[in-house]
This record gives C-alpha cells, structure tokens and sequence, in this order.
C-alpha cells in the first residue's frame, strides 16, 4: 500500500513560521484594534508593491470581492456579465446575487480557463463586464478578451482567486483588467487563518469607490453616500498575511519544482497517453494552485486513491450550467461540453510547497498501480526537473 500523503497540510507550513505567526496575532490581541486601521493599512501597502498595481484593498473574502467589484461597477438587475461556465460557485453567484445574469461561456480544454474564442459571440446589448477566472493558478488568455472589452466598452473584472502570483505576458494578474479579485481562503497559496480576500485596481477613481462601498458606503462614520456592505478584513487576517506573503515567492517556486518533479515522474511511470497533465501555457507564469490530472476513469482512480490513503479532490464535479440554482438561465446537457468533460475527468493531487519527492513518488506509484493493473514501483528522480 502507498504512503498516506494529504490533498494539503497546512501543519507542514505552520511549523515552520509558527513563532513569528503567534507574536503578530498577539500583537492584535495587545492593541484591541481588530477592525480597519493600521495593520489593514500596512497589507494592502504591502501587497500592491509585492504584487505590482496601483492599489490593494483588503477585504472579508474572494467572494466579498468580486461582489464588491461588481458593485462598484453598477453591476445590478437587467444587466449580463459574460463569464466562464466552469470554476468555483462564486464567480456566477456574485452576478446572480446581484441581479445581474450571468451569460457562461465554455472552456479551452487544455487550460480549463475560459475559451477567449468564444467571448465575443456571447456578447451582447447587455453586457456590463466580462470575468474571466485564472482557475487552478494559470492566466487565462486575456489579451483577446481585453480587446473584445475595449472594442465593446465593458471593464473586466479578473478572478484571480486561486492564482496570486501568476503572469500574464509579464504583467501581473489581477492588475491588467479593471479589477483583480484574490482569495486568502487557507488552502491558497497565501492562505489567511480564515476567510480573508483582496481586490486590486489601478483606477484610483474606482479604488476610492471600492473603498468607500466595503465600509457601507460610509465617510465620514454615520453619513453613507453609497449603499455599501460590510466587506472588511479583520486585523488578526491581516496580521496573519503580513508575515506569510513574504514567503509566496518562495513558496510559489517550491509548488513549480513540485510540478516539474510530477512530469518527470509520470513519464517514468509510462503513463504518458493514459494520465493528461497540466497545460502551461508558454506567455504565462503557473502558480499551481492545484495540479489537476485528466483520466477517463476518473472516479475510480478516486476511489483507489482514497483507499490507498492519497488525498485527491474534484474541482468542480458540476459545471454553472448543470447546477440547480441555474436551471432558470434555461441551459441543457451538452450546451458547454468541455466544461462538462472537465467535470467528469479531472482531479487534483497533492501539489502544496512542503510535498516531499518520497510523497510525490508515492502519489505516483498509486496512479501507476491503477492505470497497469499494479505496475512496478515508481522512484523519486534525483532532479526535480523533466
């Protein structure tokens, strides 16, 4: 039997930054200023040097981030924003939630981003933004998207929840469309003792907007010239992020090394042909938020993994068109086939910074063992380079 190897372990990564996370949490608890103020301030600083835009506003959530996007761009009832049919659920609710219908688009298969060849024939009279999702820590094709946008004069609102630290043509994402959305969720490469997100603009008239709608739309305390909500991150999330994100850059390489090492073990264990792995697209920077693998017997591979102690994890087993609470946009089977083959042959393995090649070694020695039938023992390459 395989070695147990988890889907994630954030103890590996707590170890070793415990002492500095435990005093910067302290000193919170110390102040008793746990809304706003100076910690806030110093992240979002922080965070928009690191990451190379304008202005960083640090919020409650992912999600409380593409919402307040949309906010402050007027998304609201009657209007359409076109988007990807296939990623985490709060990319189509945050347009749903808002009133707004969201119009999906479908997939490029080898990336899982949304097809950029297909965005302008979902445009149309309604159309008040276009969001694309960087899914699983790659850029999406946005230099087409950015044009189709312009030429129809809608922004562009980048989800780049899973992908802090990703490139697009050498610009960072979140910084090249009008607004950027970032989560902070733990599992993320930079992950928040909580729920914490951020979102980034290099429009100052539209950062002073955000700003003023994440705290009810109010300024000063008790006048509200917006109707805002409350979206903001608390300090100890703060405080928290401010000792880790000097770290992502290591982190991030150790997840591309893990990635390199995935290859040349896959190819050792004759798989090529049997198991599809991850597109790099060559104008991007991949983050690995996930290392997502494509078989057609993908549910038993599951199951198998499962058994031998592998965490493993679906994202996503059910495409925007599919859900329930979207039967009203009126969509069927086959509307968006290739997000629909994505839900039904894809799954992520192991791929988190501290992932030992004895662990990686392990994960594919129990593929192999699904795919031959119990095939020989794979061993870790001394390289973690292909």
């Amino acid at each position: 039997m395989s070695a147990k190897v988890p889907l994630l372990d954030l103890q590996a990564q707590y170890r070793q930054i415990r002492a500095e996370l435990l005093a910067a949490v302290t000193a919170v608890c110390d102040s008793q200023r746990f809304i706003m103020g100076p910690e806030i301030e110093a992240l979002e600083s922080d965070l928009a040097v690191q990451l190379g835009i304008r202005h960083a506003i640090a919020v409650s959530s992912g999600t409380d981030a593409l919402l307040l996007a949309l906010m402050a761009l007027d998304v609201g009832a009657g209007d359409e924003v076109v988007t990807t049919a296939y990623s985490f659920f709060a990319t189509a609710a945050a347009i749903a939630r808002l009133g707004a219908r969201p119009v999906f688009v479908d997939i490029d298969r080898e990336t899982f981003n949304i097809d950029a060849g297909r965005v302008a024939a979902a445009m149309r009279p309604r159309t008040k933004a276009i969001l694309p999702v960087h899914l699983v820590g790659q850029s999406a094709d946005l230099a087409p998207i950015m044009e189709i946008a312009r030429q129809a004069g809608v922004p562009v609102v980048e989800d780049a929840a899973q992908a802090i630290g990703a490139t697009y043509q050498g610009r960072p994402v979140g910084g090249i469309g009008t607004f950027g959305c970032f989560s902070f969720f733990p599992s993320k490469n930079l992950g928040a003792f909580g729920d914490a997100g951020l979102l980034t603009t290099n429009d100052h008239r539209l950062a002073e907007r955000a700003r003023l709608l994440r705290t009810h739309g109010m300024a000063p305390k008790y006048y509200h010239h917006l109707i805002g909500a409350n979206f903001r991150m608390d300090a100890i999330q703060a405080a928290v992020l401010r000792v880790k994100a000097p770290h992502l850059a290591a982190w991030t390489a150790a997840r591309q090394d893990n990635a390199s090492r995935y290859r040349a073990l896959f190819r050792d264990a004759a798989l090529d042909g049997e198991v599809t792995l991850p597109a790099e697209r060559p104008d991007s920077v991949h983050i690995f938020n996930q290392f997502v693998i494509r078989l057609e017997q993908r549910d038993a591979l599951k199951r198998h993994l499962d058994e031998a102690g592998i965490g493993s994890e679906i994202y996503y087993p059910v495409p925007f068109h599919m859900q329930p609470c979207f039967e009203y946009l009126g969509h069927r089977r086959g509307d968006f086939p290739q997000a629909e083959a994505a839900a039904r042959d894809s799954l992520a393995i192991p791929i988190y910074g501290e992932l030992g090649a004895e662990q990686q070694a392990a994960v594919v020695d129990a593929i192999a063992a699904f795919v031959h039938g119990g095939a020989g023992m794979v061993r870790s390459p001394v390289s973690t380079n292909p």
